[in-house]
């Protein structure tokens, strides 16, 4: 049954996530929310992976909880729950979108589909920043504010950002393993 469960869950997720792997994000805080799986830190976790590594996100996730949740097989069935939706209906769009291309309304819901995916992908950007710069457990805990903000990954990201601007010719290679390279000094795992 958790086969079943598995495919149907991630086939949910590639369904609707239109606008590629970040469009995967919220689904995937949403069946974390809903099943044991795997957690937010998980999720967050699995994008730097994922945006350091070849493969999407999606993908990348749903391989890794069908193989805690159920093993091999269930990393198997999940992956190919998650890819079978995008399988199907690219296989149908292509079959028929050569004879629709100039409808009117074929464009219109093209044109659509931009605005969504972008609310998708912002809203991913929103809750990856969330899990990543705020500890909201320590905070509802301590209550003080100093304990909202995770500074370490803060600074990262502000000499992220000042090293992208001052050496724009370095390669983003470079400013990814010096990433992965600090999140394993400074323990950044479970942010």
């Amino acid at each position: 049954m958790i086969f079943l469960k598995l495919y149907y869950e991630f086939a949910k997720v590639g369904l609707f996530s239109i606008g590629g792997g970040l469009a995967t994000i919220p689904f995937l805080y949403d069946l974390a929310d809903r099943t044991a799986w795997f957690s937010h830190a998980d999720v967050a976790n699995m994008i730097a992976i994922a945006e350091s590594t070849p493969g999407a996100i999606g993908v990348n996730m749903a391989t890794y909880a069908g193989y805690t949740t159920a093993g091999v097989l269930g990393g198997i069935i999940a992956t190919l729950g998650l890819i079978t939706p995008a399988i199907v209906i690219i296989t149908l769009v292509a079959r028929i979108l050569n004879h629709f291309m100039n409808n009117p309304y074929v464009e219109s819901a093209f044109r659509g589909l931009r605005p969504a995916s972008i609310a998708l992908i912002a809203a991913a950007g929103i809750s990856v920043a969330k899990v990543s710069l705020l500890d909201l457990d320590a905070y509802a805990e301590t209550g003080s504010v100093s304990d909202l903000i995770v500074w370490k990954a803060v600074i990262l990201g502000v000499l992220l950002f000042l090293g992208q601007k001052y050496f724009p010719k370095v390669h983003p290679v470079v400013f990814i393993a010096l990433s992965a390279v600090v999140g394993i000094i400074f323990q950044f795992a479970g942010v």
